[in-house]
């Protein structure tokens, strides 16, 4: 009772010690998240890698909302997506590649890259059976324990010449989809009561194939491809989004690549970040229970504005899928995600789902606009999509933020090869301001 009692009084205390008026954010200048006034970024770094623009800055100052875009090396992610979409091949691999090098791969340099992707593949012996020791954990938590488990196999763990890091993030990257589809079949396993199987990869298969494969052997031609593309538009998004910034802030440090990929994944972890997939997932099952007549935008207007006012569903004021940190007018990602999943949903029969969420997302930007006013304009994000493909696809939700992970393993590394190779490379260190005033230290017979 004691202990019980002791956790209360400190948790009590919480309440003061935490509390910070707000008035003093705006009294230094603090640029609280990072975020300017306007809500863009604050400028931290500079790279050559991904860029995502969803506003371009005016000359007399303030920013002008405009349609996203999302480079890769310079190159418009649509413009790769449409490619692949078009001469139907798989490109998860090819994004990698121009991730981690900079450049285009040749067909020939491509068939060599995917030969070693798929080589590093399979795990290590003891890595397989530590997988198998954890039982009932999210497969998030299995992921980071796995990754920092690789630092014991790694001839050279805390090597970060070039070389050394190129060989680690290639091994990363082939190992995530290995280590989440053990790890889901393991708590299917043990959770469920469903009998335990484990494929080794196929040398003959993709990445999306080979995941697929592993995780449950039957999958459509269609939804290897759009896990494939579903895979590359996630695969990277800018140095300053939470994960990524993470992984730059803990390289900075010099540390070695499997403790900043594993801060990587706490990151993406939580629901405002890579976990907001599930919430989304979540809201749409609600939706399609409590909205009477899928079809009826007033009706859809009506709800929304309860769950604006927090009176519905989960009481937050959200409406998840919706919005985004630097993209207002659109997010290209889930633009060409609606795509793929209009073509995925008449493969599946599930044309009347479609077209309730692409209705759903027409009226919660509306709904925005008129709760909020003319304050910001807002648009459906990647992530409001992505679950009902991964639910078509035939995926648990318990892989939806692990699949996040798997992708953006790409881009973690290639931001950690930059960061560790600045000709003037500086740990990463921002400041806080302290606003309590100097205590007098009493005796501790005193108090």
């Amino acid at each position: 009772m004691k202990k019980e009692y002791l956790i209360y009084k400190l948790s009590e205390s919480v309440k003061t010690t935490c509390r910070i008026d707000k008035d003093l954010f705006v009294r230094y200048d603090v640029k609280r998240g990072l975020r300017n006034e306007d809500g863009s970024g604050v400028l931290v770094g500079l790279t050559q890698i991904g860029n995502v623009v969803g506003y371009e800055r005016m000359p007399g100052g303030g920013v002008k909302a405009i349609p996203g875009k999302l480079y890769y090396r310079g190159y418009d992610v649509e413009d790769i997506v449409r490619a692949l979409m078009k001469e139907e091949r798989y490109g998860f691999e090819e994004v990698a590649y121009l991730m981690l090098s900079g450049e285009l791969p040749d067909r020939d340099n491509l068939a060599q890259f995917k030969e070693l992707i798929v080589g590093n593949m399979p795990l290590e012996q003891k890595t397989k059976m530590n997988i198998i020791d954890i039982e009932g954990q999210n497969i998030m938590n299995i992921l980071a324990r796995s990754v920092l488990e690789m630092y014991n196999y790694d001839a050279n763990p805390d090597d970060i010449s070039p070389e050394n890091l190129m060989r680690q993030s290639i091994d990363l990257i082939s190992k995530f989809p290995t280590i989440i589809a053990y790890a889901y079949n393991i708590l299917r396993h043990s959770a469920h009561g469903r009998s335990l199987h484990i494929r080794h990869p196929d040398e003959r298969l993709s990445i999306a194939e080979n995941f697929l494969y592993m995780l449950k052997k039957e999958y459509t031609k269609l939804d290897a491809r759009t896990l494939d593309l579903l895979l590359a538009l996630q695969a990277e998004h800018g140095g300053g989004n939470n994960s990524t910034f993470t992984v730059r802030v803990t390289s900075s440090t010099g540390t070695d690549t499997y403790s900043s990929i594993a801060a990587g994944i706490g990151s993406l972890k939580g629901p405002l970040h890579g976990g907001a997939n599930i919430q989304v997932s979540d809201m749409f099952n609600h939706l399609k229970a409590n909205i009477a007549d899928w079809t009826d935008a007033a009706e859809i207007d009506a709800y929304f504005m309860r769950m604006l006012n927090r009176e519905a569903y989960n009481k937050t004021g959200l409406i998840y899928g919706i919005g985004h940190a630097v993209y207002t007018i659109s997010d290209p990602r889930a633009v060409l995600l609606k795509e793929l999943a209009r073509d995925l949903a008449r493969e599946k029969g599930r044309q009347e789902e479609f077209a309730f969420l692409e209705l759903l997302e027409e009226r919660a930007i509306e709904s925005f606009a008129r709760f909020r006013g003319a304050k910001k304009s807002v648009s459906s994000n990647v992530d409001f999509y992505s679950g009902f493909v991964y639910e078509m696809i035939g995926l648990p939700q318990e892989i939806y933020t692990p699949l996040f992970a798997m992708a953006r393993i790409v881009g973690w590394t290639a931001h950690r090869i930059e960061e560790l190779n600045f000709r003037s490379k500086r740990i990463i260190r921002p400041a806080y301001k302290n606003i309590l005033d100097e205590q007098t230290y009493v005796p501790i017979k005193e108090r």
